[in-house]
């Protein structure tokens, strides 16, 4: 029994096509096919997909010890300060040999989160989140409305800029 156990490399024709500053974390079979899920620091390479999925772009991802479910965001609509987006169907994989898969995708989708809250509009309500994005100075700012929230609707999108940019004021550190 070896005391320090590493997992073998990816299979280089396995490996996705990487950007120049992009770095293997952690990788994973999945399912019984030739699929694999790659993890890196740029985001999460999954079977099935031309191309990298950001972290900033992963709502939300959850492991059940056998399972890796990704819910993915779509922008609906991109305003000067900020994106709408809402959730695309949750994708699962089954990993049998997950490694440090679940650990790395939990800590880079919560990583990727810079400040969040939630607020009541005039109807429904909304989230409010700065994301960081890698390789990019600053923060992404989208707004994930409650189901049912007409965000069309004048005085939403109204309310919503005013409580973005009062978030915005407020995530600003005092110091600086």
């Amino acid at each position: 029994m070896r005391l320090f156990r590493r997992r073998p490399k990816l299979p280089a024709d396995r490996r996705p096509a990487l950007d120049p500053e992009e770095r293997i974390l952690a990788w994973s079979p999945a399912g019984s096919g030739d699929g694999v899920v790659v993890v890196t620091n740029r985001g999460l390479w999954l079977p099935g997909r031309s191309g990298r999925l950001p972290w900033y772009e992963i709502h939300k991802a959850v492991w059940s010890g056998r399972e890796l479910t990704v819910t993915p965001a779509e922008v609906l609509r991109v305003h000067d300060e900020y994106a709408v987006v809402a959730d695309r169907p949750a994708e699962s994989y089954l990993l049998l040999d997950p490694g440090e898969v679940p650990h790395q995708v939990r800590t880079r989708v919560t990583g990727s989160v810079a400040h969040t809250a939630h607020y009541p509009l005039p109807v429904g309500g909304v989230r409010i989140v700065a994301r960081r994005v890698s390789g990019v100075d600053g923060l992404s700012w989208a707004v994930r409305y409650d189901p049912g929230t007409p965000y069309d609707d004048d005085e939403v999108r109204a309310a919503t800029v005013e409580l973005v940019e009062r978030f915005r004021q407020e995530s600003v550190p005092s110091d600086l």
